[in-house]
């Protein structure tokens, strides 16, 4: 008969070689994770290990590829302090990047990478692709063991591409004003993240912020003021500014979208041309543009004929949510009145559909496709010149809607999709739903294709990060609301639903939070929250209950 004190002993030695066999199979398994965010859809590591120095080369396939190569140089000497050579040929060790020549309008933005020792090769048929690719270096050169001089980048053979086409942010510069450095280290990030639509809120209530050539007093008297102090100085972009970011986000593959509210949002602007104002409520004053006006749609007008010539994307925002908190004088108003009648429209909700129609007009009329928040689905815009974008996550129907009408759709629900709501239940400064707020996790986990039925998949342009600026007046505000979930849009939007590992990718954002200390961003940590506490809105570290 086996002694029992013997018998437990055995068994917890056992027990104790097979918890060491798991963490240590955990610890390799995580050595050998790829560190890439977006993780890449298939990744394989190679047993070898390339040295980065300053006699690597760059070897491009066509001069075409001669801005991304500067690129990837400049990038390299910022972050490593290396001047790498272009050349046309060379010995190993080089990068080499090559156009594949066999575009495939399905595959965009596909790359492949190669590794080994001797070199790197990055191939796509596409130069986003081939910017994809370099992004994915990049985040591997700067993730490798830096030693006298030189980098050692583990290996890596990489096929990817994205899940969705449309992997947007949105910032809200009309309630708070950032400037110009930091929109482009948003970009920076964004390119990074292999997120590539930058959507840009200029105008609303508390401030008009793009210069207007024509309409001078929009800057000058509607720049006035933000959300925090309605005398704070005029804050806006010059049309040279917005010139330099639209370059500056193109040379990322990044698409700058403007938007331009209207009919309601529309207070700053009534600031500075009150003749073109459609009253508002009084909660909400000077609300809205007055849409029985003739000359307010010739005034719209022109303001998007000088945005459309500033970006060229094809595409302008005009808003279109939220009109019935501020469009009760249009009751009132004679020529609201007068249109009414003429035109037989039946109520508000109405003239606001007959305003929507005729901006749409004017925008179609410029090449330009109409973008605007889920309220316009019932506007009856033409379905292949409009984007919409859900965003009321309590109304499903609405998205339901905006489908089976044939409308392509941008996923940007306020759960989860929002920035400006917190990340922690512990976090003070942004919003809440009924006690709800977005995790990273939260954020990670999303999955729109559960939101469409398979037919109408195809109409899911793709999904957006919005972050509204009630709550963000610093910098530092913004930072802690963006890092890291930035991640965690980018790899729910690159990667789709069938690839997604929380634990491993935490492990992967561990390494990001590295990158973000070096950058001087004030994000938040999820993994030791004690570290980074919140600020509050004079700059100050937040305390609960602020």
């Amino acid at each position: 008969m086996i002694n029992t004190y013997v018998f437990n002993r055995m068994n917890i030695r056992r027990f104790a070689l097979l918890l060491i066999c798991i963490c240590s199979l955990h610890f390799v398994l995580a050595a050998q994770e790829c560190s890439i965010v977006p993780l890449p859809g298939n990744c394989r590591a190679v047993k070898a290990v390339f040295s980065l120095n300053g006699q690597t080369a760059i070897v491009q396939s066509s001069d075409d590829l001669r801005p991304l190569t500067a690129y990837l140089q400049r990038e390299i000497l910022q972050h490593t302090g290396m001047s790498l050579m272009a050349q046309q040929q060379a010995d190993v060790p080089v990068i080499k990047l090559e156009l594949s020549g066999k575009r495939d309008e399905a595959a965009t933005e596909h790359y492949s990478i190669k590794m080994d020792a001797r070199g790197i090769k990055i191939v796509s048929a596409d130069k986003e692709g081939i910017f994809r690719g370099l992004v994915s270096l990049m985040q591997l050169i700067r993730s490798g063991d830096k030693k006298d001089g030189s980098v050692a980048v583990s290996c890596w053979n990489i096929e990817d591409a994205p899940a969705y086409g449309w992997r947007g942010l949105m910032l809200d510069e009309s309630r708070h004003f950032f400037g110009k450095e930091k929109v482009k280290s948003i970009l920076d990030w964004m390119a990074f993240y292999k997120l590539n639509r930058f959507h840009w809120h200029l105008t609303d209530q508390p401030g008009w912020r793009i210069e207007i050539k024509k309409y001078p007093r929009l800057a000058l008297a509607g720049g006035i003021g933000n959300h925090s102090d309605p005398y704070a100085p005029a804050s806006y972009y010059t049309q040279a500014d917005i010139t330099e970011i639209v370059t500056y986000a193109a040379e990322r593959f990044i698409t700058v979208i403007p938007e331009i509210d209207m009919p309601g949002h529309a207070t700053a602007a009534n600031n500075a041309y009150p003749e073109f104002s459609g009253g508002g409520s009084e909660k909400y004053p000077q609300f809205t543009f007055n849409p029985g006006k003739a000359g307010t749609y010739t005034y719209l007008s022109e303001i998007l004929k000088e945005v459309n010539v500033l970006f060229p994307s094809g595409m302008a925002h005009i808003g279109g949510d939220e009109v019935h908190f501020g469009n009760q004088h249009w009751n009132d108003d004679a020529d609201v009145q007068r249109l009414m009648k003429d035109n037989k429209l039946a109520d508000l909700k109405a003239v606001e559909h007959y305003f929507i129609r005729r901006m749409a007009d004017s925008l179609t009329a410029m090449n330009s496709k109409v973008l605007a928040w889920d309220e316009i689905t019932n506007a009856e815009l033409p379905v292949d010149k409009t984007i919409v974008f859900w965003w009321r996550h309590d109304k499903p129907e609405e998205l339901r809607k905006a489908l089976d009408k044939g409308y392509q759709t941008v996923i940007c629900p306020r759960l989860p999709l929002y920035f400006d709501f917190v990340q922690d239940s512990a976090h003070v400064i942004g919003r809440k739903w009924n006690g709800a707020y977005n995790s990273l996790e939260d954020v990670y986990s999303y999955s729109p294709e559960g939101l469409a039925s398979a037919s109408a998949r195809k109409q899911i342009e793709g999904v957006q990060g919005n972050l509204w600026t009630e709550y963000v007046s610093t910098v530092q505000n913004l930072d802690f609301l963006l890092f890291p979930r930035i991640c965690a849009l980018a790899e729910m939007a690159w990667c789709g639903p069938g690839k997604k590992n929380y634990p491993l990718f935490q492990n992967r954002v561990k390494k990001q939070l590295e990158l973000f200390r070096q950058a001087g961003l004030y994000y938040y940590d999820p993994f030791r929250p004690a570290q980074t506490p919140e600020y509050n809105n004079k700059g100050k570290r937040a305390q609960p209950g602020l």
